[in-house]
């Protein structure tokens, strides 16, 4: 048991927490200790301020033997990825990530809410695998049977798999867009393409999450607009390349 909860306690505090919660709420569901119905996202529920169901419905996930391996695999994808990213990227800036769960489960919130979606643990993982993924383009990951792809490939490996054998793939559409968005908005838009940094995290949670190192590793900063001339006309120039980031062992 004391290399069980040495592991638990080595464990990012976010991914530690996200995981306990969620195979928590997940046993406790699927033993009856707490009515599963209360737990999934609904609109009518919401509207008489149950609104426990928007956290829950992240965490919660209909297990049953016909799901259980499914659910493994989640667990598998999120201890793996989100504690990369926590540990890796966002190394020192618990803020930070912190801020990056928040804002990809409203974004998960509204998208279930939208498309009736009761259980949201799909794609607030695979939102999160997805920055990894494009954080770490290039960094080469096993898949089953061997095969062998560069990162950025992975979501829609996962994507096209699940359309294949349980004819689904809305869940892992919801948490690719989810994904890009947060990665578009805190990353490509400022540093590529030389627009202004949109997403900031709150300072509120710098103040409960304080930062213990400068920067988020392997990204840099915004670029600076160059002054526009003044003695003739033109554009601005674009965005400048990224640093190499860091490249994460293999897989």
């Amino acid at each position: 048991m004391s290399d069980i909860g040495d592991w638990f306690r080595s464990v990012p505090f976010f991914t530690r927490y996200w995981l306990a919660l969620t195979v928590g709420f997940t046993l406790i569901g699927r033993f009856g200790l707490l009515n599963p119905y209360n737990l999934i996202l609904l609109y009518e529920p919401l509207k008489r301020f149950q609104i426990w169901r928007l956290a829950t419905c992240v965490f919660y996930y209909p297990l049953s033997p016909a799901t259980g391996f499914h659910f493994l695999i989640n667990l598998y994808f999120l201890y793996n990825y989100s504690q990369r990213l926590e540990s890796d990227q966002y190394m020192g800036k618990p803020a930070d990530y912190f801020f990056m769960l928040i804002f990809n489960w409203i974004c998960c919130i509204i998208a279930g809410l939208i498309a009736e979606i009761p259980v949201l643990l799909d794609p607030m993982v695979l939102s999160v695998l997805y920055i990894w993924c494009q954080l770490n383009k290039d960094v080469i990951v096993n898949f089953w049977f061997g095969t062998r792809f560069k990162a950025m490939y992975l979501p829609w490996v996962l994507l096209g798999f699940n359309m294949i054998i349980s004819g689904g793939g809305l869940y892992e559409i919801i948490g690719i867009l989810v994904g890009h968005l947060y990665f578009f908005l805190m990353f490509k838009y400022p540093q590529e393409l030389g627009g202004p940094a949109i997403l900031q995290t709150p300072s509120i949670l710098k103040e409960w999450f304080p930062d213990t190192t400068g920067g988020i590793h392997g990204f840099g900063r915004p670029p600076q607009r160059p002054p526009q001339p003044r003695d003739r006309g033109g554009l601005f120039r674009g965005g400048h390349n990224w640093g190499p980031g860091n490249v994460l062992g293999g897989n």
